[in-house]
């Protein structure tokens, strides 16, 4: 596998941290997760089946659980060991813990040379709200990304999913990833930060780009594109379908195959931004067309044609949906004790190396007496050290 040889301390805990830490999990990496003598709170939350939170076992498969109780100085000396032997240590403590405990950065490198060290904060090390608290409804707030959802009259609507969580960790897997090959070349570790805001406010594309050259704010446009119409969710006989034909060449098929082909002269629709401003306008003509059949046909017709669409499809739909099950995006694994796990699968797909599951999710200090032994603890000794003796 693409990380295998390379061994990965992740004090993380929630899901910004605990995602990096899976992604380089994933791709091969021996993970150890030091956990305080309580689990990660994750354990704790959402459906928990069988004794186990499917949640905390989506994002922690392919690691392996220490338990220390870093509060007392002999297991805060086990971590250093532990840190030793690393090649990365990943974090999401608010600025300033990794000092208390006695490993900021030039102790990080005295302890391990050529070290990684990924942070990930609510707001990044450095500015006036660096000491905040941060969770992933606040990075949606605050990183303006919430301002451009929804539309005039619902006001901001965050994202459903914890995606300035799940952002933050991608950005910084990516960042590790790359601070590695550095090392390679160079020999010299380094600091990764990641903020949870600035990775949202990255995401703005070209509602960014737009505002920075205009000063003008965007107005959240709903599952319109503010720069393309006709672009959105139109009825069919049974329910919507998203289409999206995103350049003239598109849209020309479309309207043709719709039979609207009065529409591509017509002085209000002759070019995108005329067809933008009259988007209500163009907008009834399609839908009036597009309800006159079921999805189904649309889906085959427009596809065949070559204009990007899909049925709007919720969780059950997608998780039983054939393309979905091909991709292998649904994994069930067989727990012992707990039964059989379902969760997501792995974007990534390699052909020489794929991602595999390894290790089924940790029980809690499943693998302290293993871990610390290796680094000539004795197990009368370990008993001492993860605060549950």
């Amino acid at each position: 596998m693409h990380l295998q040889g390379l061994r990965v301390v992740d004090l993380t805990r929630i899901l910004s941290g605990p995602f990096c830490a899976l992604l380089l999990a994933d791709m091969g990496a021996d993970v150890i997760k030091v956990e305080p003598p309580g689990g990660d709170p994750l354990r704790a939350q959402g459906v928990i089946v069988e004794g186990l939170s499917w949640y905390f076992a989506a994002f922690n498969r392919n690691k392996r659980s220490v338990v220390l109780n870093v509060r007392s100085a002999a297991a805060q000396e086990a971590l250093r060991r532990l840190i030793a032997t690393a090649d990365v240590v990943v974090e999401n403590f608010r600025p300033g813990v990794m000092a208390e405990l006695g490993l900021d950065w030039p102790q990080l490198c005295a302890l391990r040379p050529g070290i990684i060290h990924t942070s990930v904060t609510g707001f990044g090390e450095r500015g006036p709200y660096a000491d905040r608290p941060a969770f992933d409804f606040i990075a949606q707030a605050m990183s303006g990304f919430m301002s451009c959802n929804g539309t005039p009259d619902t006001g901001p609507i965050r994202s459903g999913a914890p995606i300035s969580d799940l952002i933050a960790g991608l950005y910084a897997a990516l960042g590790t990833v790359a601070a590695l090959y550095r090392r390679t070349q160079t020999g010299r570790g380094e600091q990764v930060g990641v903020a949870m805001v600035d990775g949202m406010l990255s995401l703005g594309a070209f509602l960014n780009t737009n505002f920075l050259a205009t000063e003008q704010l965007p107005v959240p446009t709903g599952n319109d594109h503010a720069l393309v119409a006709p672009y959105g969710l139109f009825m069919a006989q049974d329910g919507e379908i998203a289409i999206a034909p995103s350049n003239d060449g598109v849209y020309i098929k479309f309207v043709q195959v719709l039979g609207l082909d009065d529409v591509l002269t017509h002085p209000d629709f002759r070019t995108n931004d005329l067809r933008v401003q009259h988007r209500s306008a163009i907008n009834a003509l399609i839908n009036a067309r597009i309800g006159q059949a079921p999805k189904a046909y649309w889906i085959d017709t427009l596809n065949a044609a070559g204009v990007p669409c899909g049925v709007v499809m919720n969780l059950a739909e997608v998780c039983a949906d054939p393309q979905i099950l091909s991709q292998e995006m649904v994994l069930a694994i067989p727990h012992p004790g707990h039964g059989t796990v379902q969760m997501t699968g792995f974007p990534m797909k390699f052909r020489e190396a794929p991602c595999t599951v390894r290790h089924l999710v940790p029980e809690l200090g499943a693998h302290t007496a293993e871990v610390l032994r290796t680094l000539g603890y004795t197990d009368e000794v370990i008993q001492t050290l993860d605060g549950r003796s």
